[in-house]
């Protein structure tokens, strides 16, 4: 076989291969890169001497409920819905993202909620606010009351009054799943 042949042999083997190691290579990144995390299906709001804090991790939420304070937090002087300072609670794999954060992103509306959300706000005269829409938590969250709900006295984890906050589509029915799920995330 002359040089030239071999040549061209060479280079189309070579080139064969170059064309599968790139396909291998883009199928090899297709399924390594995944879906980003959204964390979209909880939110935890607390008021707490004076601040308004906010956290998409229960963890998170569970550790600042135990010490009242918490190790990563992005904070908003005066930014809160009555003018107080607005703490996010971080995970530490978020304390150095600038963008992107759930919660900062659900609290300012810019997130939707998970179709299965769960919420908590914990208010200063003791109440435990409880949601399964991230709609009904903006709308206490801004008017400080609950249009439609169900209040269970004294069966909080700590004595507190729970409500039930329900909407115009659920007003009529107990909240029998709502119920479940806050009793399943607080031990009881």
């Amino acid at each position: 076989m002359s040089f030239l042949k071999k040549a061209a042999v060479a280079a189309a083997i070579a080139g064969v291969t170059l064309s599968l190691t790139a396909c291998q290579s883009n199928e090899i990144k297709q399924e390594m890169v995944k879906a980003p995390e959204l964390n979209n299906q909880d939110l935890y709001e607390v008021d707490h001497d004076g601040r308004h804090y906010v956290f998409d991790d229960f963890a998170v939420y569970q550790d600042f409920l135990k010490v009242g304070e918490t190790s990563f937090r992005k904070v908003f002087i005066g930014a809160g819905p009555h003018g107080e300072s607005l703490v996010f609670g971080l995970r530490s794999e978020d304390k150095k993202r600038l963008e992107g954060l759930a919660g900062v992103e659900m609290y300012n509306g810019k997130m939707p909620a998970a179709d299965a959300f769960y919420g908590e706000m914990r208010a200063e005269d003791g109440r435990l606010y409880v949601f399964n829409t991230l709609e009904d938590m903006q709308e206490v969250r801004k008017n400080g009351e609950a249009a439609f709900r169900l209040t269970q006295i004294g069966t909080g984890p700590q004595g507190q009054t729970v409500v039930f906050v329900l909407n115009d589509s659920n007003k009529k029915n107990y909240p029998t799943e709502l119920v479940a799920r806050f009793k399943e995330m607080n031990s009881l």
